[in-house]
This record gives C-alpha cells, structure tokens and sequence, in this order.
C-alpha cells in the first residue's frame, strides 16, 4: 500500500557502518533502520546467533516456557531495574501494553475513567493507543475519533504537570519519552525525570518512559533515564534490542510488574527462540565491548566536531546531543537535504522538516565518524 515516500535507492547488502545498493554504490549510514542496527549491519555475532538458532528452533508459542525468553528477561531487569518483562514485537506493541497495564491499575482501584499524561512533541506508535497518545496532530490527522483518557502537556515543562496533579483526578500514569526522537532529538532538563518521578510518588501514579528510541545504549547508558538516576514504574524498548530482528520489550517493577495476569495481554510472536536470540547476542556485544562506552564517547567527539565545522553557517540553529543521538537545527525546512545526502552517499533523516536527525552505529570508528562530519557539512554549507 502506498503508505511510504520511498527513496529511489534499494539496498542489498550491508556491512558495519555501510550499505550497498544494487548498482553497487556505497552509502554511509548514520540512521541505522531509525536507530535499529546500532551494531551496524551484519554483524558477525548477530548472524551467528541467528544462523545456531534457526537451526534449532524459531517458534513454539508462549503457551510454552521458552528459555531463552527466560533469560532474556533476567538480563533484563539486571540492567534496567525491573522485575520482570512483557515481550512483543515492536514498540508501539510495548507502549500499547504500558498504556493498557495504566488502564488496569485505575480500574482495579476504581477509577473507571483512567487517563494517562502524555506530552507534546512525542511519538508513542501507530497503534489506535499509541497514536492518541503521540503529540503530534500531523499523525492523528484522518483518523478520528481518537481515543480518549489521554491529558496532554507540554515537554520538559514540570508546572504543567503538577497543574494537571492538583486539577485532575483521574490521572493514573505519566508516558513521555526520556529525549524526544521523531519530535527533534529534545533533551530535557537535568531535574525533568527526577521531578516527574517525585510527582508520580505523591499523586500514586506510574511514571511510563519510552525508551523505544533510547534505550539499548543509543545515548552512552543502556537506558537514558539512567543519566538521571530515577527509576521508572514501566520502562518500553525495542529497535535496538534486535539489531534488525523485530523484538519489543515493556518491563515493569513493584505495582506495575503485577499488573498483568493470564488473559489480561498476549502475543502469538512476541519473545520467540529466534527474536531472543537474536537479542542475546546483542548484549553479549553490548557487554562485551563497552558499546555504552563507545556511544557516550563517539557521540562527544561527533558533536563537538559537527559545531566546529559549522561555525558561521547561518542556516544552523543548533547541534545538540547525548550519545548517538544527534541533532542539528536549521532555522528554515531543508526539503531536499535527505536526496542531496543520498546523492552524497550519505544516510540521514530530517525530523519536524528542520532537524536532521543522526542515529548512526553505536560502535562506530574514528574514521567512519569524521567522514559522517565531513560529509554532513560539508552538504550543510553548501
């Protein structure tokens, strides 16, 4: 269906930072899938896990204990906090599931009318859920009515919040992404998380963060609220996790993690042998070489190098960013920079039609990162 503004290019073959095409061109990519590959393309350990497994078994179906599902899920909450996971196959799945455990827990408290504090700016999904709960008119366009227990405020904006605390009492849970990623690489204020997290405590609410975009190392910690040191009631992930093999996670802890019982949620794909293993081996890698450590310094180096490049370019408002998370905003919309990039042999997206937006391989090198530089601007201040 025609559902896609397609480029005119079709890959077939990829490896580390780079695609080939099927003329033979070669591309530097610094979108990775929108932040899916960020071991790069191909990588030995992926393929191998997915080489053993497919071999072994794809599927069962979780009417049955699935191991590596198991394990999966420990390592997990290991590194996030959580007690214990819910397992699909993308992210709106898993922010789906965040929205309906939201719903549960107001309804088994009474609350029959349950509403979840959503921000401006942000993207949740596709879902009838997710897409409600996105601020972005432009995605809810032709696809009214929309769903209703949603309260909406503005991003990094904690007045608005506590106004929404003491004048409506329905709340039950607050969903907003640690940095905004399809709204324009947004980072909040330090004390953002930290003070919603304090809202939540007094109000009884779940604080909800998707880390769909975020998480699995993309911003120099395995999950970015990590940077503040506040721990979430519910915490979604996904496009990392699999480095290209769909897999979705919504982990939950204390109230939240006993939310869900059997009949309440499910998912015929979600958590598979083949999906799982797949995401094993992209924490063994994650684990292994300190990939956490590679994107917090690369996504520095990148940075500092993009804003010394584009001093006295007119065009550019900011270069902002936290690991492999970058931003660069131009004062007017850039229609054509994604094609002239693609001429270039370079992979980049522009968000908000002003934004371009950077997710390239958290295991990036030196040289693959300057010739991002050296290419994005030297496109930029041309």
């Amino acid at each position: 269906m025609n559902t896609y503004g397609r480029l005119p290019v079709s890959f077939v073959k990829g490896s580390g930072a780079y695609l080939h095409d099927d003329k033979g061109n070669e591309y530097l990519d610094a979108l990775t899938g929108i932040a899916v590959c960020g071991l790069g393309h191909a990588h030995p350990r992926v393929a191998s896990a997915l080489s053993d497994q497919g071999q072994t078994l794809l599927h069962t179906s979780n009417l049955y204990d699935i191991p590596h599902q198991t394990r999966l899920a420990e390592r997990l909450c290991a590194l996030s906090g959580m007690d214990n996971v819910f397992f699909c196959n993308s992210g709106a799945e898993a922010n789906e599931a965040a929205i309906k455990m939201a719903r549960l827990k107001g309804n088994r408290d009474g609350n029959h009318n349950p509403s979840v504090v959503v921000v401006d700016g942000s993207f949740h999904g596709r879902t009838m859920a997710t897409l409600t709960a996105t601020g972005n008119r432009k995605v809810h366009a032709g696809f009214e009515p929309l769903l209703s227990g949603f309260v909406r405020a503005p991003f990094n904006d904690i007045a608005a919040i506590q106004a929404i605390a003491d004048n409506n009492p329905g709340v039950v849970a607050v969903l907003v992404e640690p940095i905004l990623g399809e709204g324009g690489i947004h980072i909040p204020d330090d004390n953002y998380l930290p003070a919603l997290r304090n809202i939540c405590d007094q109000q009884g609410w779940l604080l909800m963060l998707d880390e769909v975009q975020t998480g699995n190392a993309r911003t120099g910690k395995y999950f970015a609220y990590q940077h503040s040191g506040c721990l979430p009631d519910v915490v979604t992930t996904a496009k990392g996790l699999g480095n290209g093999v769909p897999i979705g996670a919504c982990l939950a802890r204390g109230e939240a993690a006993e939310l869900f019982v059997p009949g309440n949620h499910g998912s015929t794909f979600g958590g598979n042998p083949l999906a799982c293993a797949a995401a094993h081996a992209v924490l063994d890698v994650i684990e292994d070489d300190n990939i956490c450590g590679q994107a917090e310094a690369q996504g520095k180096r990148i940075v500092s190098a993009l804003r010394s490049e584009l001093t006295g370019n007119n065009a550019v408002k900011e270069v902002r960013g936290l690991g492999m998370m970058i931003a660069i905003e131009l004062y007017d919309d850039a229609p054509s920079l994604v094609s002239d990039a693609l001429s270039d042999g370079l992979l980049i997206n522009v968000t908000q039609g002003n934004i371009v937006r950077l997710l390239p391989p958290l295991n990036m090198n030196d040289q693959e990162a300057d010739e991002l530089v050296s290419k994005l601007t030297d496109l930029l201040n041309r």
